[in-house]
């Protein structure tokens, strides 16, 4: 399955940023083989509006499965369903602590958007 975890650098050892459509960076870590790969959010970060929805788009494109992160706004909670994306929350640590505990089966899966947007 592949993840893509919000967050503030581009590696298995940064933060996680709880804001999806704005983090600077995805990490998508493939958990088959473990790949990772680094994704760029400068324009979601940069964006007006729509970071969210822009991320939700690139994001398919590279085949992720699941999101992790801490907060998800409406239009891009939208994206994500439309897209059968599952989001799960976080509530900060590494991209290593929070791939591991979903690994273990610990993270909530959202049922919902966490904020109003532009957050």
């Amino acid at each position: 399955m592949k993840l893509a975890i919000s967050t503030q650098g581009s590696d298995f050892n940064s933060p996680v940023d709880l804001r999806f459509g704005r983090a600077p960076f995805f990490l998508i870590v493939d958990t088959e083989t473990g790949q990772q790969t680094p994704v760029d959010n400068a324009s979601g970060v940069n964006a007006v509006q729509g970071a969210g929805t822009q991320a939700v788009q690139s994001l398919v494109r590279l085949g992720v499965q699941a999101v992790l992160t801490g907060h998800v706004g409406p239009k891009a909670w939208s994206a994500l369903q439309a897209s059968n994306v599952q989001v799960y929350a976080v509530d900060g640590g590494t991209v290593e602590q929070a791939v591991q505990a979903f690994m273990a089966g610990q993270l909530q899966a959202m049922s919902q958007a966490t904020v109003r947007g532009h957050w």
